[in-house]
Parts: C-alpha cells; structure tokens; sequence
C-alpha cells in the first residue's frame, strides 16, 4: 500500500522554482480546499477574530443586518454572545422562495426599519451584510441600500461576506475596510492629524510608533478602534495622511485618496528589529522629518541578545492563525537563532523577498498549505519541535509549548517583537516546569 503523505516542499526548492512558478498546492484557488485554519475558528474565520462581520460593525455606534440563509447565521450567533455585540447583530433569514425569486430583496427596506424601531435609540448606520446567495443571484445591493436608506433617513451601506471574491481584486477582507471608511466625507485637512488604518482593533499602548509620531509633530493619531463615538469616526476624514499598516488597508486608503484627497504612505508589520529601523528611518524621510528610535531599538535589541543566549538552537513551528508574516517571522526567528522546522501558510509572490533570505539560513524548512487536502495524513512525527507559533501550528504539534498570538490587539514595531519573545519566553519556561 502507497504511503500517503502531506504535501510539503523545502524553502530551498521554493526559491529555485521562483515566484512565477508556485506549486499549485500552494494556491488557494487551484484545488479542493481543505482548510484547517477555518476549521480550528469554528466553520468560519469571520466567525471569531475580525471577520468581514465583526470587522463591518467597527464604525461607532453601527449595527448590521446580516441577510442570508440560516446557515450563514449561524456562526454570527457565536460572534453576538461575544461583550459589545449581542445588541448590534440582526438577522434577515432567507428562505427557498427568497433565493429563487430574489423576493427578499424588496423586504430589506422594511427590516432595516423594524430594526431601528427595536433599537432603544437610533444607530449611528446601519451595515448590511451580504452572503455568497445574492453574489450568485448578482444582486446591485447598492441599489437595495440606497433604497433602505430613503427609508429610515440613517446611512445604510452593504458589506459583502463573498467567499467567491476571495481570489479576486477586492476580496471580503480588503472590501469590507473600503466600507467601513465610505461614509467620511471631505472636511478641511489638518496638518498634524494622521489616520492608521490597517487593524479593527488597536496597537498595543506601548507601541513606539505613537511616540515617534508625536516627535514628528502629530498631535491627533487617529484609529477607528480609539473613536468612541460617530463624530470622531467621522473626523478621521481630517487627517493630513493615511499610513497604511496593513496591504488589506490599500483600497480603502486609494478609495480615501480618490474621494477625500488625503493621500497615504505604507508601512508593515515585522519582527526583524533591523528591518524595523530601516523603515522607521524611510518613513522619516518620506515625511521629511528626523526620527531616533534608538531607545526602543536597543530594548529590542536586548530582549533578542537574551532569548539568543537562552534558547539558541530551540525547534519552532510556525503557522499563519497569528499576528504576522509566517515567512517574515521564520527569517526573523532564524536570526534570532531558533531553528524554524515548519511553515503552514499560503504562499504568494511577496513572500519571496523573506524566503530568498530564509533559503540561505535555513534551507531545509519545510512548507505546508493548510489548504491542501493532503494536511489529513499530517502526523507531526518527522518534525518534533519545541514551541508553535499560530492556532494553527499548535494543533498540528500538541505536545509542544504554544503561542497562539491571536489577539486582538496588535502587535507592531519593536514593541511588538519584544511582545513575541516574552511569549516565547514565558511558554517555553511553563513547559519546562510541566
């Protein structure tokens, strides 16, 4: 009997095919999908974390009428137990006759009013959340929403939870941030005012970035996760600049830049405090302006001195259920002097500016997809290891120590890094006592 394996290639291979040359496994859209990244969130990734539900509800004050069949709804419920939301999710059902007619297209209006009448006060908006039924039925629900809108006199805008869309040019993450910022509209620009976009929650406190944009002579930092209230929602559109943290983020800022005139600069999430600096020290060009990190630079540079001398050589599996970059975090890792065994995470064409990197320290690192079928033979014994990175990696090797670094403040610059190692830090040192 042919012994059955997963799926997996070396960073090394990798490499040497190129980034035009992908295996297909790698790619989501080439072959059954699996998924066991869904399956570990419950039937759905929206249905904990930041999904397009979770994520459409982040303007203040909002509410959202979810329309599609029972089995859509489903997972919300889960979602609406969760603190804040169990008064802001409401539910359209569509029934057979609906999906076949499209009948349900001419309630909407009248929901969205009786939702409002349940309200103890009027919504600040109202989000419509639109399943894969009406992509297929090809539903204008811009039209339906504008509609909805004359009705109840409030803002009423749609959001779409297509998995159809998720290979295309706005996938139901990218989209779902255009939507939350569509309702700014053009105010006078301020000059020391500069948004964040990239995240549905905020940075850790102890984020540098705050301060070096405070040295920089930015008074108002503005994140849609800090305005308590739909007029400081709706100040955002004052802002000189957008910088972008996160590339999810890059049609709502183009759409901002487009609509608003507020133009915007990108900077990401890393774990490497050198590459870190670098892009601290662009950032500061690009803004013609002077930035010293040096204090929190050093920080890092200690926390990553001490984990060095201490767990040197220590085995670690990475997967792409957490806060970064599974390939940027593996060569950050490996520099640090961890041993990276496994990756489990889609690849694409990006990344290869890590795994070039990657190949030349550590070219035996194995990658998985957690999307490929063959994850189903996965028995984790080739590849013992020390510690996990990811829900998803912590499933596929239960006896090590875990990191799930999934929550849901993120994690970014230097203060990040040093967040992660602690982590490390503290998992492995339980699992040594246990």
């Amino acid at each position: 009997m042919e012994e059955r394996k997963p799926y997996a290639i070396t960073v090394q291979d990798l490499v040497e095919r190129g980034r035009d040359n992908i295996p297909a496994e790698l790619i989501t859209s080439t072959h059954l999908i699996y998924n066991s990244p869904a399956a570990l969130a419950f039937n759905s990734p929206g249905a904990q974390g930041f999904g397009v539900k979770r994520a459409g509800l982040a303007i203040p004050g909002s509410v959202m009428l979810l329309v599609g069949p029972g089995c859509c709804g489903r997972n919300t419920t889960i979602l609406s137990e969760m603190g804040g939301y169990s008064d802001r999710f409401f539910f359209y059902i569509m029934d057979e006759t609906d999906i076949v007619t499209g009948r349900h297209l001419k309630k909407i209006p009248q929901a969205v009013e009786e939702v409002i009448e349940a309200l103890p006060q009027p919504p600040s908006m109202v989000m419509i959340c639109m399943t894969c039924v009406d992509a297929l039925l090809g539903t204008d629900m811009e039209r339906v929403c504008r509609k909805a809108e004359k009705a109840v006199g409030l803002p009423v805008v749609p959001c779409y939870m297509y998995a159809l869309t998720r290979e295309g040019r706005k996938p139901p993450m990218v989209d779902v941030r255009r939507a939350v910022y569509s309702l700014l509209e053009k105010q006078p620009r301020h000059r020391r005012t500069v948004n964040l976009l990239g995240y549905f929650a905020p940075l850790q406190d102890d984020c540098e970035l705050y301060d070096l944009l405070r040295a920089m002579g930015f008074k108002e930092i503005n994140e849609i996760s800090r305005c308590p209230d739909f007029a400081a929602y709706k100040a955002m559109s004052q802002a000189n600049f957008n910088l972008i943290l996160n590339p999810e983020s890059r049609l709502a800022a183009q759409d901002m830049e487009k609509r608003l005139g507020i133009p915007s600069i990108e900077i990401t999430r890393l774990y490497q405090v050198a590459q870190i600096h670098k892009q601290y020290q662009a950032l500061a060009k690009v803004l013609g302006a002077d930035i010293d990190d040096t204090p929190w630079q050093e920080k890092a540079q200690a926390t990553v001195a001490a984990m060095r001398e201490k767990y040197a050589g220590t085995t670690v599996a990475i997967g792409e259920m957490q806060d970064g970059n599974a390939f940027e975090m593996a060569l950050a890792l490996t520099r640090y002097g961890f041993v990276v065994r496994e990756i489990y995470a889609n690849l694409g064409p990006d990344d290869f500016v890590y795994l070039r990197h990657l190949a030349v320290l550590s070219p035996e690192t194995e990658v998985y997809s957690n999307l490929s079928p063959s994850m189903l033979y996965y028995e984790g014994t080739d590849h013992a290891v020390d510690i996990t990175i990811g829900k998803d990696a912590a499933y596929y090797h239960d006896g090590a120590a875990h990191v799930h670094w999934d929550q849901d403040i993120q994690p970014f610059g230097y203060a990040g890094v040093i967040a992660l190692l602690e982590a490390m830090d503290q998992a492995l040192a339980e699992r040594k006592k246990a």
